[in-house]
């Protein structure tokens, strides 16, 4: 995942499309009557690119790869700058730079020296790159002459610092439009885009610094994002707070509902519940493994049921007020049914794993269920997490029309369901029914193990019991999740993020 710097501050957490950044870029701009404005945020741009090299690098000799728009326009700058340092600079242009207009031909005459054909560069005979060949906007596929030049890149191992986003990255999906090479700094501008975290562009980002550049703040402001990078900045204030008058009832009680087969799903789930606050923690277990539950599980209470009846009563119970299912509870009729009544009873709903695969042939019964939970309140009262392939066997028509726009598929996912959707990966993004989405990028490869899915289940339950709003736990949950597996490092397993949580 990206490195993040110092240099991202606070504001920058709102991420911005390509689209919604040329529009705060061209506000800006009219808000600034001078007609230099545009060559204003050209040369802090490329100022702040050329400073980040500096720090970074020892002047070596380094190839400065432009474009035939602004942010090749930026690399023009950018070579003059590093010239003027006495770095011994080359550019290679993709276009001829009497070919630019507006801002980028005004960038091209601050070089003033002769460029090559990109065709030419010889990746080789440098000892640093600088890619400035197309930014985050980029939205069509690579010719093959760029798709040669980075593939040329990537063979010869050349370290690369990208302007605004490595060139072949869309900005808006992190998606790949054709070569890529993977760049060690990447340098962006105001606020980061979606793409520096959604796979696999952000494996392409290395170190990602923004910059500010100096755009006018209320036209920052003006664009309508409702895109975060996941923080306790925008959660923390939610978390319920342990209180001295506070007993145990007052902090929620969970109900978690345990499989016959696959036992220690729906413990570790339980026990992430207990550590993230929940007051008490039930566990519904068939009679038949009653004992292996209340064996295992010394802080929660264990309840057996023998049918439907039993398993109804307990749920309903009015003071248990989460319902988690899935955490190995089997693709059973018992769990589709408990789904469903916990929904009609109003409590608010975790559901992972089989209570989504429950439904894959009918998941408008799923919908419509949350739907009617989520309107007295006129609020998401859900929360569904599924990796990929759940949430192609309950959303598999929004994957067909969407393409892997990640983004606009939990969005659209989470306003068809009216639930909180946590569509986990190593770039899991939370969306809301309402438009709100974050993508995180806390998340260590080390999660990539049996069980961790189950303990995010149970934190988010925990954090709603207390009264945390759906999607914020969600987010809180998904944060504490991968801080807890960065505490942990190589080697973990699931057990271990319960004691990291502490």
């Amino acid at each position: 995942m990206p490195l993040l710097r110092p240099e991202l501050p606070s504001k920058s957490l709102r991420l911005l499309t390509p689209a919604q950044m040329l529009q705060a870029e061209q506000a800006s701009m009219a808000a600034n009557a001078s007609d230099t404005a545009g060559h204003g945020l050209m040369q802090r741009a490329a100022q702040a690119v050329a400073m980040a090299i500096q720090r970074r690098w020892q002047p070596c000799r380094i190839a400065v790869l432009c474009g035939p728009g602004n942010n090749g326009g930026d690399g023009y700058v950018v070579a003059h700058l590093l010239r003027q340092q006495g770095w011994s600079v080359q550019v290679f242009s993709l276009t001829p730079p009497q070919q630019n207009q507006g801002d980028a031909a005004w960038a091209a005459l601050q070089w003033g020296a002769s460029t090559q054909p990109l065709s030419a560069f010889e990746p080789t005979a440098f000892d640093l790159a600088v890619d400035a060949i197309f930014g985050a906007g980029l939205n069509r596929a690579l010719g093959t002459d760029v798709n040669s030049c980075l593939q040329a890149c990537a063979q010869a191992k050349l370290p690369i610092c990208a302007v605004d986003m490595p060139s072949g990255v869309d900005g808006s999906t992190g998606q790949l439009l054709g070569q890529a090479a993977a760049a060690a700094l990447t340098v962006t501008f105001s606020c980061a885009k979606p793409g520096h975290f959604l796979l696999p562009g952000k494996d392409f980002c290395g170190e990602l610094l923004v910059a500010d550049i100096g755009l006018d703040a209320a036209c920052l402001q003006a664009i309508g994002s409702h895109t975060c990078l996941n923080a306790p900045a925008l959660w923390d204030h939610l978390k319920p707070p342990a209180l001295p008058s506070q007993h145990k009832y007052k902090r929620g009680h969970v109900v978690v509902l345990g499989g016959e087969v696959l036992t220690g799903a729906a413990r570790l789930a339980a026990q992430a519940a207990q550590r993230s606050g929940a007051g008490l923690v039930t566990i519904a277990a068939p009679a038949s493994v009653w004992g292996v539950y209340a064996q295992a599980l010394q802080g929660c209470m264990v309840q057996s049921f023998t049918d439907g009846d039993a398993l109804r009563s307990i749920i309903q119970e009015p003071r248990r007020n989460v319902c988690l299912i899935g955490p190995g509870a089997g693709v059973l009729d018992t769990t589709r049914q408990a789904v469903l009544e916990s929904a009609a009873a109003g409590k608010q709903l975790v559901l992972d794993a089989d209570a989504l695969t429950a439904f894959a042939q009918q998941p408008q019964v799923l919908f419509d269920a949350l739907a009617a939970l989520a309107k007295p309140l006129a609020q998401a009262r859900a929360v569904l997490t599924p990796h990929d392939g759940e949430f192609a066997r309950l959303f598999g028509h929004l994957s067909v029309a969407l393409g892997k726009d990640k983004c606009a598929q939990a969005r659209l996912a989470a306003q068809r369901a009216q639930a909180v959707v946590v569509l986990k990966g190593a770039d899991t993004v939370i969306a809301a029914p309402d438009g709100r989405l974050c993508i995180n990028a806390n998340a260590p490869a080390t999660l990539a193990t049996g069980g961790t899915g189950d303990v995010l289940a149970g934190l988010v339950a925990g954090l709603l019991a207390q009264g945390m709003p759906a999607f914020e736990a969600a987010c809180a949950a998904v944060w504490l999740h991968g801080q807890a597996a960065q505490q942990v490092g190589p080697g973990l397993i699931a057990e271990d993020l319960l004691h990291a949580l502490a």
